[in-house]
């Protein structure tokens, strides 16, 4: 998924200022931000108070919207580096294509895993027969120095682990949780899993004390340690914990953990890009103008996101602020 704004704001990130080193509960305000010709969504990750959750360095959430005789996602050809793509869905489609020849529809509770590295293209839509609701997360991962120049590579997963206890059930988007690993490929110490509460359900979820997390309720009234959270709110949890609470009002309740250790490089994120110098950026958008480096998205119809104006303001990697 693209971010869609015409003057995005450069956000530097990264480093451990801003990282709580024991259990706090702060809650994230979302902005909403159009996402094509009838999507909406709520972004919740970068924000002014909080940049990173581990390496998860965005985060949009979006729906249910009844897209039922509209075009639904529509998101044209445009470029990423230096990160990962997550697209997790739990009501629609969304067709991924690809500038490595990847064609795939992504259905609910399947992980559609894009890898940037060096340089990619995609687009993003619903397909043409699509059904009634769209309603999903759009994340992204800061692919670490080592690793943030590797081949692009898409992945799909339609079976993925879950864990199980009296009153949850868990699927294991990326990384690992309570011993279930996921297929897909991680490259930071990370967790992300989808969270299935039954009608009040009052669960004790091991996690590992030294990873951040966050939590964004999908559907239902979540109570994450002690914190009411309605559909699209996030809480930012801090480090410290060895388990959390987590309860459901009657009907039952949908969240998403999001965790990892606390990503130390200091990174620049601008439109698409996760770089690590202002200068890799602006070659990163004069590649992607001057159709280089980023390869062609076959089988899109339309033109291919133009990149917006850098900033005049010089991209610099300060750490995370807040």
């Amino acid at each position: 998924m693209s971010d869609l704004q015409t003057r995005p704001a450069p956000v530097v990130c990264g480093g451990r200022d801003d990282v709580a080193g024991g259990p706090v509960r702060e809650l994230l305000k979302p902005r909403a931000v159009p996402l094509g010709e009838s999507t909406v969504v709520r972004r919740l990750l970068p924000t002014l108070g909080r940049r990173m959750v581990g390496a998860w360095c965005f985060v949009d959430h979006y729906g249910p919207d009844d897209i039922e005789g509209e075009p639904g996602m529509q998101v044209p050809p445009h470029p990423h580096i230096g990160l990962q793509t997550v697209s997790w869905l739990h009501a629609g489609e969304v067709l991924h294509r690809d500038s490595v020849g990847s064609v795939q529809t992504v259905r609910p509770k399947e992980l559609g895993l894009m890898t940037a590295g060096r340089a990619i293209a995609h687009s993003e839509q619903s397909p043409r027969e699509h059904g009634r609701m769209l309603h999903g997360a759009q994340l992204w991962v800061a692919l670490p120095e080592e690793r943030r120049n590797v081949a692009p590579a898409f992945e799909h997963h339609a079976d993925l682990p879950a864990v199980t206890g009296p009153g949850f059930r868990g699927t294991v988007i990326l990384g690992e949780l309570d011993g279930a690993a996921s297929p897909g490929a991680a490259y930071t110490p990370i967790v992300g899993a989808d969270l299935e509460l039954a009608d009040g359900a009052d669960v004790r979820l091991p996690v590992e004390p030294d990873f951040e997390y966050a939590a964004l309720t999908m559907s239902g009234i979540t109570e994450v340690d002690g914190v009411r959270l309605e559909p699209g709110s996030m809480l930012y949890l801090g480090c410290g914990r060895r388990e959390l609470p987590l309860r459901a009002d009657a009907g039952g309740a949908g969240l998403v953990l999001l965790g990892g250790e606390p990503f130390e490089e200091r990174l620049v994120m601008w439109w698409n890009f996760v770089g690590r110098t202002g200068e890799e950026i602006a070659q990163a958008r004069a590649d992607w103008t001057a159709g280089e480096r980023f390869g062609r998205v076959e089988g899109y119809e339309g033109a291919p996101l133009a990149a917006p104006d850098l900033p005049s303001v010089p991209l610099k990697a300060r750490g995370r602020t807040r």
